[in-house]
């Protein structure tokens, strides 16, 4: 049984190089002729994940018919590249079993990244891999624990057994909009998080919006199908955790910039600004308060300032919790 790995970023390759340590066969697609060249010559993507060598078991192609013929396709590209590369490779991959790899809403529609597979392959098994993780972890073989979900559960065994590999293992879910809403909301939080520190206004104040914004990813989560007790595992809450954490995330990362009002670095991927305008248009429409998600919006388009934004929570009416 082979695997396609449709993406060499950090995460991409990460998920390639411990599929095959793990004895999986894996193909790594990436579109730049060059770009494969290089890491076929290195036996390393130097570029995004350097240090990690590549194992025997693993080949990188610019081929999409020869890495669409693998049994299953992780898609490992960002929420907004889904589209383009399923319209683009959509004739080359044969693969019964697509499982993206990405955390976010399409702005244009709010769906997840299965609904956009959906889109291209109605018949085909779609499913997505969510959950606490960060490349760099993945990548040096440290344990890591992750959330397949799937509609058709016989699909997700199957799917569950053929990735979980040492040290990576998969919980599976049926609970699609759960695992989808938990990964893309937890990064807005995350950018709250960090703008909380970025801004100097301590641990404690940070804690609470994460809370808080935990509590509102919940609630519109649950509006839009998914169950409460899959956003307290590692799909929602586990996410959560560590991406509100560690500056290895790039949306605390771009928050800690929002609050500090300092730069950051444009070509660098952040999921979270076009899903914080996904989920205020989800929320609006569903009728519930979230002044977490506004805020990040807010603070994303430069119509509030950090201090701003910290008064107007502070002028909110007092209630039970």
């Amino acid at each position: 049984m082979t695997i396609a790995v449709f993406g060499a970023g950090a995460f991409g390759t990460a998920l390639a190089v411990v599929l095959a340590r793990g004895g999986r066969s894996v193909i790594l697609h990436a579109r730049d002729p060059v770009a494969v060249a290089e890491m076929e010559r290195l036996r390393e993507n130097r570029l995004r994940l350097p240090g990690v060598a590549f194992p025997d078991g693993l080949s990188v192609t610019s081929d999409g018919g020869f890495a669409g013929q693998a049994d299953t396709a992780l898609i490992a590209v960002p929420m907004r590249a889904h589209r383009p590369l399923l319209r683009d490779l959509g004739a080359a991959i044969r693969s019964s079993c697509l499982v993206s790899c990405a955390k976010g809403l399409d702005l244009a529609t709010g769906i997840g990244p299965t609904g956009l597979i959906a889109e291209a392959f109605p018949s085909r098994t779609a499913a997505v891999l969510t959950g606490p993780s960060f490349a760099a972890d993945i990548g040096r073989g440290l344990g890591t624990a992750l959330t397949l979900a799937c509609a058709d559960d016989a699909a997700a065994e199957r799917m569950q057994a053929e990735l979980s590999v040492p040290p990576l293992r998969l919980y599976r879910t049926d609970d699609v909009k759960g695992a989808e809403f938990g990964g893309a909301l937890k990064n807005v939080v995350a950018i709250a998080a960090g703008a909380v520190i970025g801004a100097k206004y301590g641990e404690s104040a940070r804690a609470a919006v994460v809370t808080r914004g935990f509590a509102e990813l919940t609630r519109l989560a649950v509006a839009n199908g998914a169950r409460a007790e899959t956003l307290m595992g590692l799909a929602g809450l586990g996410d959560l955790i560590l991406t509100c954490t560690s500056e290895q995330s790039r949306n605390y990362r771009f928050g800690m910039t929002l609050g500090a009002g300092t730069a950051f670095d444009p070509a660098t991927t952040v999921e979270g600004v076009a899903t914080s305008h996904a989920a205020r248009d989800l929320a609006i429409r569903a009728g519930l308060d979230v002044p977490v998600i506004s805020a990040v919006c807010d603070l994303v388009e430069g119509r509030r300032t950090m201090a701003q934004v910290a008064d107007a929570f502070f002028a909110r009416p007092l209630r039970r919790e």
